[in-house]
């Protein structure tokens, strides 16, 4: 039953999943709007029509909708024109109660659905292993998350509205075919046939859809790309060409939106000319050829009439989610690629490093066969400072990304505390870890929230920042800025020196209470005083924390307990700086050259 359900109601499947019952309470909301404007209907015509004639006590115009009448002479209520009108605003003030409440419930499960859809999507990106993420395509994940959430709830709307509208439709179409079956079968095959006639632009409309979520996609990608590399770009004059790319993509996405859109205007100007030219036919055929009760059929009109709009607001809504179906893919298929590579949360957690972190015979590779790391062995013990040294190319990197658990598709095995990095949840470790890179990464937002990373301004919390910034030796330069910790910092750091956004980024990695800092490549963007004043903030740290270096510039490894010294994903040498001078010929090598 699922499978059938999956393939022949995939998209009512995909709603279904967000909201549940809530969904079935939308659509019987529907049916009595839909009931209680239908009695509405029925009772101007044939009951006006008996208010008029006292004496007729016959109701065959009303077809089996005479249960109204009888209904009205069991409650004791005489036919008269007061109970009529009473009976009828009664009617539409229940039509106008159930109006409200549906039309506010489908604004409830709107937001219900894109707050599920998009804490779904965050918490799958949140949860993607890093091998995954570092493989794909940044557009798509920038698209799915922004561009494309808007369409999906587009899509939300215009289908539960194409759901309304056949619920309508078919309890219209209930009332037309009990005041008269015959006329209201004729009409119903009329439709049908007509309905076909837009199957095909049905299907243009839903490849279009899925060709603009691809261009999306790809104008995402550059765009995010051209931020990125604004600099480069104006500094060699290229920001001309690359607008030129991306104008061209946003001229493909109009041309798309625009067949589109001819595609839907056929539909709104076609569609009711020949619905009621069935209706048409039908009454010429039923009156002149069958003989039939044209007031009979004025009545089922009347319903026809209702359902006529019904059809229309299907087909439009139908047409109009049709445009917007590909973000639904998209979407699926996002969520999908998330969920098949998501990390593995073991239940196991552990507190910190408690007294050493081991690697035993590990190899890794990114390409099959061809090893970046070849069975390493090594020890780093708990607040020693380990720095790793090497040509490009040689590991460094791979791993310090090993070290923070970036990298899991390795052979051999890494240990904390003889605790295997697979038996245990690593974002336990991870918590404790501090990582500051080339690049520092500063938030467009205060001071204080990069650093606490949106804690509470608690007395507490206050504390513990004056505490660290003090720490990374920036308390000072933060005090005398106008608005102290309260100053925004601009998109990445804009409004501060690159010292000083080091310095930051080592204070919100020391607020978290971190027990391993990593830091790769932290000063080698730096001029040659700041590094200088960074390295001594960092030196003040030895021995409180286990720290990790990756470096190319000597001056920041001198200092370390012990220098692991790279070549070609293998250990060449291990010591403290001096004793590799002397029994290292490649570290004295780089030493005479500075060659890193």
């Amino acid at each position: 039953m699922k499978d059938i359900i999956k393939k022949y109601f995939k998209y009512f499947s995909f709603f279904y999943g967000y909201l549940r019952g809530k969904f079935f309470i939308m659509l019987g909301l529907s049916v009595l709007v839909g009931f209680m404007d239908g009695i509405g209907l029925a009772l101007f015509m044939p009951l006006l029509e008996v208010v008029s004639q006292p004496e007729a006590t016959n109701t065959e115009n009303m077809g089996n909708m005479a249960f109204i009448i009888e209904w009205l002479n069991k409650l004791g209520l005489a036919l008269t024109l007061d109970v009529v009108l009473y009976t009828l605003l009664t009617v539409y003030l229940l039509k106008g109660v159930f109006k409200f409440t549906e039309s506010y419930y489908k604004v409830h499960m709107r937001i219900l659905f894109i707050k599920k859809l998009r804490f779904k999507m965050i918490d799958g990106l949140a949860n993607l292993r890093y091998q995954k993420f570092v493989t794909s395509d940044a557009g798509k994940i920038q698209n799915s998350l922004s561009g494309e959430i808007g369409r999906v709830v587009t899509s939300f709307v215009s289908y539960t509205g194409t759901l309304q509208a056949i619920i309508m439709l078919l309890v219209y179409l209930g009332m037309a075919f009990l005041a008269n079956a015959e006329f209201a079968v004729l009409v119903i095959i009329g439709g049908v046939l007509t309905n076909l006639t837009y199957q095909s632009i049905y299907k243009i409309t839903k490849q279009l859809s899925k060709n603009i979520v691809k261009v999306s996609h790809l104008f995402q990608g550059l765009l995010i790309q051209s931020v990125h590399y604004f600099k480069y770009l104006k500094a060699t004059s290229r920001l001309g060409g690359y607008a030129k790319r991306l104008k061209d993509l946003v001229f493909e996405m109009e041309m798309i939106q625009k067949r589109m859109g001819f595609l839907n205007s056929v539909l709104v100007a076609t569609r009711e000319p020949l619905v009621v030219l069935v209706v048409v036919i039908v009454i010429l055929v039923q009156v002149n050829l069958m003989g039939g009760n044209l007031a009979s059929i004025i009545l089922s009109l009347l319903f026809f009439y209702r359902s006529l709009n019904s059809l229309m607001a299907v087909q439009t809504g139908w047409n109009s989610f049709l445009n917007a179906s590909g973000s639904i893919e998209n979407a699926q298929d996002f969520m999908r690629e998330l969920e098949e590579s998501k990390e593995v949360n073991l239940p196991n957690k552990i507190n910190g490093f408690g007294k050493e972190l081991i690697f035993e015979n590990v190899s890794f590779n990114y390409i099959e066969n061809v090893n970046v790391l070849n069975k390493i062995n090594l020890k780093i013990a708990k607040n020693e400072t380990i720095a790793f040294v090497g040509e490009s190319g040689s590991g460094k990197t791979t791993l310090m990304n090993m070290v923070v658990g970036l990298l899991d598709n390795y052979s051999g095995s890494i240990a904390v505390d003889q605790q295997d990095y697979k038996s245990f949840n690593l974002k336990s470790l991870q918590s404790k870890i501090g990582y500051i890179t080339q690049e520092p990464v500063i938030f467009s937002d205060t001071v204080y929230n990069n650093v606490t990373f949106w804690a509470p301004r608690t007395e507490e919390n206050l504390l513990k920042f004056n505490e660290v910034m003090h720490k990374a030796a920036i308390y000072d330069f933060i005090q005398s800025l106008p608005n102290k910790e309260q100053s925004q910092l601009g998109d990445n750091g804009v409004q501060v020196s690159g010292g000083q956004k080091q310095r930051i980024s080592i204070a919100r990695e020391l607020y978290k209470d971190v027990e391993l800092l990593l830091l790769d490549e932290a000063t080698s963007a730096l001029d040659s005083q700041t590094e200088k004043t960074i390295q001594q903030n960092i030196e003040s740290l030895k021995g409180k924390y286990t720290i990790v270096i990756v470096a190319h510039r000597l001056s920041t490894v001198r200092n370390a307990d012990r220098i692991v010294v790279l070549e070609q994903g293998n250990i060449e040498a291990i010591g403290s700086f001096d004793e590799l001078v002397e029994t290292s010929d490649r570290f004295k090598r780089m030493v005479e050259l500075q060659e890193f």
